[in-house]
């Protein structure tokens, strides 16, 4: 038989008409004559369509096949099926009144437990307020509490017992007992139910010793984690119920955190330094906040090397190479340029390379006639010589003697005519090329050289750096030519005074380089360090500001 012939016409009517009832109402009727064949003479017959309310569904309909004979049978009908909607929504409001009745006694029981809780300010009275509270309101003949302290759990209160020894037996059983239900963190019910899962020996144990008592332990967690337990014995005639156990449940959730809030300030300081330590200890090296403890190592690791840590203190500073020794080379007599050879930082030999010549034709012409001078002054002191005139000879002679000086200088100044280097090195002053011809006088200096060899620097010490230097120190400098060429230093000799460079207090320190390169000219600059010796990180990359902030606040 097909799917289409198993449904009923009048029931596949009644699909098409549900939509409609719902969004209605109301109860839907409708002739159905034609829908079925099991119209008896004089009737007829009509379907029925009425939404239901229920709780646990979102949209449903009922739907009815009546006979009536009249329209007053149909009103009847209908009136009938509308009551039986409405009794059927009143049931599920009934029922659903009574859960929610179930859960505000539950939540009063609870709120009524926290507030005699809640009047206590020390930790004792509370938990013993709370073991009276709960053996009075579920007729309970006895109530204890016991809190976790290291790996055991110690009874610390019990219902209608102001003080007991830890040393009675039934205590130690008691302890047995919250101590199985910690364990397993789960409630225990002795005698257990059927399908229970969870080990109840303890607890069994204790209910034979003590006349088959019921004994139910509930765990108080705090963070997850039980922290103590509420143990409850009743006679065994009267054991716990499902309704009860929630309630319970509820009120251990609710009265947990006031609890262990008046133990752990109940403890004396030490017990709780220990306790925060421990716990302190154990987030730290648990598996949570992997990334976080991370860095927080990493930086726990900086602030150590800082703090502990030591490395060179090298003060910085500016410096120019200088020469130690200069030769200077002045203008041999009066005279013009005539030529130039060497240009500035070149490199001469000493007593061979030429750097510069004057014109030698006015001392030349000087020569001549000195020379024809003293040829006239021979000649008369001959003469006189002769004619036996010695005074006449004399004074000729003396003249040509001083004229024959006179040739001797000319001829001294025209030999040095042809200036040389007296020493080997570079020339560091005498750029005259764009000065031939130009005049010049005695001792007029034309040209410098400075030898390679006799370098040194001279550093640019800031005043408050310039504490920390001594005569002795060693360091390095650099060229701002050859950044990559590290010369060694020793400090030789510290200028008392301080002079202004560059907008700024410094103090000239002399140093003697160490080593000595082709390429190192007078007047190169760069940065020079100085090691002064051992010192903690955190104090080399703070002393500026500290001494500043030092300086600003100094009253």
């Amino acid at each position: 038989m097909g799917k289409e012939e198993s449904i009923p016409q009048w029931l596949s009517r009644a699909a098409a008409l549900t939509q409609k009832a719902l969004s209605e109402e109301s109860v839907i009727t409708e002739p159905a004559d034609e829908l079925s064949d099991m119209q008896e003479a004089d009737t007829s017959q009509y379907l029925c369509v009425t939404p239901i309310k229920l709780a646990d569904v979102r949209q449903a309909v009922a739907a009815f096949l009546v006979v009536v004979r009249d329209d007053s049978d149909l009103k009847t009908v209908r009136e009938r099926v509308q009551l039986l909607s409405n009794l059927l929504h009143l049931s599920e409001t009934r029922l659903s009144s009574l859960g929610n009745l179930k859960d505000l006694e539950r939540l009063r029981h609870s709120m009524e437990t926290l507030a005699v809780i809640n009047r206590q300010t020390r930790f004792k009275g509370a938990a013993m307020a709370f073991c009276n509270e709960v053996a009075s309101r579920w007729q309970c003949e006895r109530a204890g509490i016991g809190f976790l302290k290291g790996k055991y759990v110690q009874l610390k209160a019990m219902s209608h017992a102001e003080d007991f020894s830890r040393k009675m037996k039934i205590v130690r059983d008691i302890e047995l007992v919250m101590e199985e239900c910690l364990d397993q963190n789960v409630e225990i019910l002795s005698p257990a139910p059927a399908g229970f899962t969870f080990i109840c020996r303890a607890a069994d144990e204790y209910s034979r010793t003590y006349n088959s008592q019921s004994v139910l332990s509930l765990p108080l967690r705090s963070n997850d984690e039980v922290f103590a337990v509420l143990t409850l014995e009743r006679p065994g005639d009267r054991p716990f119920n499902t309704d009860e156990i929630e309630t319970l449940r509820l009120v251990c959730e609710l009265c947990t955190a006031r609890l262990v809030d008046l133990y752990q300030h109940a403890r004396w300081i030490g017990a709780t330094m220990e306790i925060k330590m421990r716990e302190f200890m154990a987030g730290f090296l648990g598996p949570a906040h992997t990334w976080s403890k991370v860095v927080a190592l990493m930086c726990s690791a900086v602030m150590l090397f800082l703090i502990f840590g030591k490395g060179n203190f090298r003060p910085e500073a500016s410096f120019v190479l200088e020469a130690t020794e200069q030769q200077v080379i002045p203008a041999p007599f009066d005279g013009y340029i005539k030529n130039v050879d060497v240009e500035i930082n070149e490199m001469v030999d000493e007593n061979s390379t030429v750097l510069a010549e004057l014109d030698t034709a006015d001392l030349r012409l000087q020569l001549a006639a000195a020379k024809a001078e003293m040829a006239g002054y021979f000649k008369q002191a001959a003469a006189a010589s002769r004619d036996r005139e010695t005074a006449k000879a004399q004074i000729a002679q003396a003249n040509a003697d001083k004229i024959s000086a006179q040739i001797d200088l000319l001829n001294y100044n025209i030999s040095r005519a042809r200036m040389v280097s007296p020493i080997t090195g570079i020339v560091v002053k005498g750029d005259l090329k764009r000065e031939i011809g130009a005049p010049v006088k005695t001792g007029d200096v034309l040209f410098e050289v400075c030898p390679v060899e006799s370098l040194r620097a001279e550093l640019m010490m800031p005043e408050d750096e310039i504490y920390y230097i001594e005569v002795g120190q060693e360091g390095y400098l650099a060229t701002a030519s050859y950044p990559s060429e590290k010369i060694k230093f020793v400090v030789e000799r510290i200028n008392p005074m301080a002079e202004v460079v560059n907008q700024r207090n410094v103090f000239k320190v002399r140093v003697r380089l160490l080593e000595s390169h082709p390429w190192m000219r007078p007047g190169m600059e760069g940065v020079s360090r100085v090691t002064v010796g051992k010192r903690h990180y955190v104090w080399i990359w703070t002393r500026k500001i500290i001494n500043w902030i030092r300086l600003k606040i100094w009253l």
